[in-house]
């Protein structure tokens, strides 16, 4: 969240190992996005009400101060609860302190709920009747449910009669996040914006697949519903926000840009456990992404935000280098552990692009990827990227793109391969 000139992150972290377990809720502060300084936890448990775990939840900014809205685990049953926290003193500017006040829990699961599925309370929004609504994940008989709350106050919430969303065969709705997004400019909007030219995004963190999905589509207010645009599919078969190691994203309204920025947990865990006791740590946090609609208002469009400018040291350049199919050139003088690529391909023509089999208009890009990996030569393609290059190419990250020709138009294959990351496979084979 943006509060008073500060950027917040609060992530999920276990301080006592780099399992999961001992979740409590980290806290870091940044002027720019880029540059951090980690203080103390923000929210651990320590009541009755979140004495088994402080799960993940949103940050709200309440009649200009902000206030937290999390998931508590009251027993061994991993019954869950929601429960909000606020700063301790206002004047710090770095906001060190939370209190959790004694009126928690504010929502406790009805008969209709599973109490163990019931989680990850979103940023509240503010409608034009004078109520705030938030939405909270759960799973009814495996259908994904975007359970709907309002309230008067910000403390006595009422369930409504039906959910903002609904989904069959999803499973559980993790992390849902439910924002609007302009349709004539890549500009953010605030979480409460009700006006003309906007749409509505529903995103939850499917946890069967752990992976994201999201559809596009219009929140009808005065019934509390959200229906996705035609075409829009709830689910794996549905819009991706990411095809990597991505999960549990969260976007945010920042109001000092006019944007709305993604983050993600990229979950870097080793193949066997305890490599990631050895290393002593295990996951990261993505890099923040602009989050804007494409102007075909089918899909979402992001971008590294413009603020990793400031990372980039001692450019390295190669140019005009012709490459003959199959050829390898090595990009001498990087140095760094991170690296930021702009490159370019051209070509004469595109009269050898291999034909683009029809059936594959009903399969998933990654799995087209998957049958035209890095080492199946093509018309044009693959060509790209040999990224995390060890020395006799034993352990590489490609990632590539192919160029297909279909019955009107070409096709543009963008994919990644991790099958080469293979060193702490090895280890104990």
């Amino acid at each position: 969240m943006y509060y008073n000139g500060i950027y917040h992150l609060f992530y999920q972290y276990n301080p006592k190992g780099s399992v999961w377990g001992n979740i409590v809720w980290a806290h870091a502060a940044s002027t720019d996005l880029v540059n951090w300084i980690r203080l103390e936890h923000a929210i651990y448990p320590s009541k009755v009400f979140d004495k088994y775990g402080t799960w993940s939840g949103s940050a709200t900014i309440l009649h200009n101060k902000p206030v937290i809205l999390y998931t508590g685990i009251i027993d061994a049953n991993n019954t869950q609860v929601q429960n909000y926290a606020i700063p301790a003193d206002l004047s710090d500017p770095l906001l060190r302190k939370w209190i959790k006040p004694d009126n928690n829990p504010l929502v406790v699961a009805d008969k209709s709920i599973n109490k163990t599925q019931f989680r990850d309370p979103t940023t509240a929004w503010l409608g034009r009747d004078g109520l705030w609504r938030m939405l909270v994940g759960s799973v009814r008989r495996r259908r994904g449910v975007a359970i709907l709350y309002r309230s008067r106050d910000f403390m006595k919430w009422i369930k409504a009669k039906h959910p903002l969303h609904t989904s069959a065969k999803t499973g559980n709705w993790e992390c849902p996040d439910f924002f609007p997004v302009s349709t004539n400019h890549t500009e953010g909007l605030d979480t409460s914006f009700d006006g003309e030219n906007v749409k509505h995004v529903l995103k939850v963190s499917l946890d069967v697949t752990r992976f994201e999905y999201y559809t596009i589509g219009t929140y009808h207010t005065k019934k509390d519903r959200y229906i996705p645009d035609d075409g829009m599919t709830d689910g794996w078969k549905g819009l991706r926000l990411d095809y990597g190691n991505f999960y549990a994203s969260k976007t945010f309204y920042d109001p000092l840009k006019n944007r709305r920025v993604l983050w993600g947990w990229t979950n870097e865990s080793d193949v066997v456990p305890t490599d990631a006791k050895k290393k002593g740590w295990a996951g990261i946090q993505a890099i923040p992404r602009k989050l804007w609609l494409d102007p075909s208002g089918r899909h979402l469009v992001q971008w590294p935000i413009e603020e990793l400018e400031i990372l980039r040291k001692q450019k390295v350049e190669l140019r005009n280098h012709n490459l003959d199919k199959g050829e390898m050139v090595e990009v001498q003088g990087i140095t760094a552990a991170q690296a930021d690529v702009e490159v370019t391909f051209s070509f004469s023509s595109l009269k050898n692009a291999e034909e683009f089999d029809p059936s594959w208009a009903d399969l998933y890009a990654q799995d087209v990827c998957a049958m035209r990996g890095s080492t199946v030569q093509g018309g044009l393609g693959p060509f790209g990227l040999l990224t995390l290059t060890s020395e006799n190419f034993e352990e590489y990250t490609p990632v590539f793109f192919r160029v297909f020709k279909a019955q009107d138009k070409y096709k543009v294959l963008m994919c990644s391969d991790a099958s080469r990351q293979v060193f702490s496979l090895y280890r104990h084979l």
